[in-house]
């Protein structure tokens, strides 16, 4: 590994060499934690012939212990894997040596995140080591994995995970090109990790808990694990719920204001205010006024737009399974109602089922609430939330009821029946497979296919295929 050219310095060649060395070693690290002894000793050399610390090498150590040792590494760090190009194009193919060497250590520390229990020490390590990696790639750390400046900094102006620098002061690159979506595989990570740690203790100390990215998966533990936290836990499980709520709300909202709404309601005659005034439609009518000898054009009647949407107040019902294959579902769900239960004209119910029901309908203007009564997994069976759903349908034709379920029930006949009874009813009846934000779910044949011939097909999908259906009908 120290073969020279006759100048001293590395030939090219060796230089590429070394640097094939050392991700060739992170390769194999990746895929498989057992030591390849010719590949460790080749990355000792490489390492310590370019004067870094042997440190870097010990997947044992996070990123935070080498640099306290070597506080000279720091600065390195900050946009390492989105170097300038040098002015003149040619290559340091010894600075690409130096910066495999420390990408290796990062990359190797998040993405080799093991298997097993996590302890709050062994994720706080990790979320350090994401934030270097966020660093080295010209960001802040955390704004990968959450779209904003990460956990602890948030509430101060700038701050890291390290106190030896905060990141992110360089030009910002385009990660979408230089690895696409890696925002979110961060982020998935983090949730693996989260799953196989004990999240009580981690939620107990307020600065891990401070940390953690929000996300369906963590919010998925909270809410299965709601009724054993107490105390600074409960308190930090509710906090990370209500920001992960907010945001939620945030983008369903949106898109329900951009939603295409119901037809004009011409039965109300128009406000006759300039806004309203149909100048093309004046002028049309009043042709027969016109005066060739004037050249004017006499007035007799002025023409007003239709503005008024329909205002019959509309109930909306909503019925979301509870069980835990559709969790993703209830949380989008509860936030969707709450919003259109702050439209006006709109009667909002939402009933919760899994073996038993739920009737939330108190606490529908409030998602975050309404979460906190739900109770996650157990079997599905539909025929007690239609007990349930049925009384509230007092005007058929004004109706709307929508049942979010993956419809794998056990009462498969008796709650088809009851389903089809309100569609001829009047009602608008809507069967939801899932909604989700990425679109995904699993809905049964049987189901799917006796709501196709109803008339009324399964939506699944983008939340946004529901947000559309329920504007049309609800305004």
């Amino acid at each position: 590994m120290s073969e020279e050219s006759t100048g001293g310095a590395p030939a090219p060649e060796a230089d590429e060499n070394r640097r094939q060395v050392l991700y060739w070693r992170l390769l194999a690290r990746l895929f498989d934690p057992e030591e390849q002894a010719s590949l460790e000793s080749a990355s000792l050399a490489v390492v310590e012939d370019i004067g870094l610390p042997s440190a870097l090498l010990d997947p044992g150590a996070s990123v935070d212990s080498v640099v306290q040792r070597h506080p000279e590494l720091a600065p390195e760090f900050d946009g390492l894997m989105t170097p300038e190009p040098d002015e003149d194009g040619t290559r340091d193919r010894a600075a690409e040596v130096r910066r495999a060497a420390l990408a290796s250590k990062v990359l190797l520390n998040v993405f080799a995140s093991g298997s097993g229990a996590v302890t709050a020490e062994q994720l706080a390590r990790w979320q350090s080591d994401a934030g270097w990696l966020e660093r080295a790639l010209g960001c802040r750390p955390g704004e990968l994995r959450g779209g904003q400046g990460g956990g602890v900094q948030r509430t101060g102006g700038g701050g890291g995970v390290s106190p030896t620098g905060t990141g992110g002061g360089g030009r910002t690159p385009d990660l979408g090109r230089l690895i696409p979506e890696i925002g979110p595989e961060l982020g998935a990570i983090e949730a693996g990790l989260v799953k196989r740690m004990r999240l009580r203790e981690v939620l107990a100390d307020p600065a891990l808990a401070s940390r953690l990215t929000p996300s369906m998966s963590l919010i998925e533990q909270l809410l299965r694990d709601k009724d054993n936290l107490s105390g600074v836990a409960l308190a930090n499980a509710k906090a990370l719920i209500r920001r992960y709520v907010d945001e939620v709300s945030q983008v369903l909202r949106s898109q329900v204001e951009k939603a295409t709404v119901g037809d004009i309601d011409r039965s109300v005659p128009p406000k006759r205010v300039f806004r309203n005034l149909d100048l093309d439609r004046t002028i049309w009518k009043n042709l027969t006024n016109w005066s060739p000898e004037e050249e004017r054009l006499y007035v007799d009647r002025l023409y007003y737009r239709h503005t008024s949407r329909k205002t019959t107040p509309q109930r909306l019902i909503v019925v979301v399974d509870q069980s835990g294959s559709m969790v993703d579902s209830m949380v989008n769900c509860t936030i969707l109602a709450s919003i259109f239960a702050g439209l006006p004209k709109v009667d909002v119910h939402l009933i919760a089922y899994d073996t038993q029901a739920l009737d939330l309908t108190p606490w529908s203007h409030d998602p975050f609430e309404t979460l906190l009564r739900t109770k996650l997994g157990g079997g599905t069976d539909g025929t007690v939330a239609m007990a349930l759903a049925q009384p509230k349908i007092a005007e058929p034709r004004n109706t709307v009821v929508v049942w979010i379920s993956d419809f794998y029930e056990w009462r498969t006949d008796e709650l088809f029946d009851s389903m089809a009874a309100i569609h001829r009813s009047g009602a608008k009846f809507i069967p939801v497979g899932s909604v989700t934000s990425g679109g995904r779910g699993s809905v049964n044949p049987w189901f799917r296919e006796r709501f196709k011939d109803l008339g009324t097909p399964v939506i699944s999908g983008h939340i946004k295929k529901l947000v559309h259906e329920l504007k049309t009908f609800l305004t």
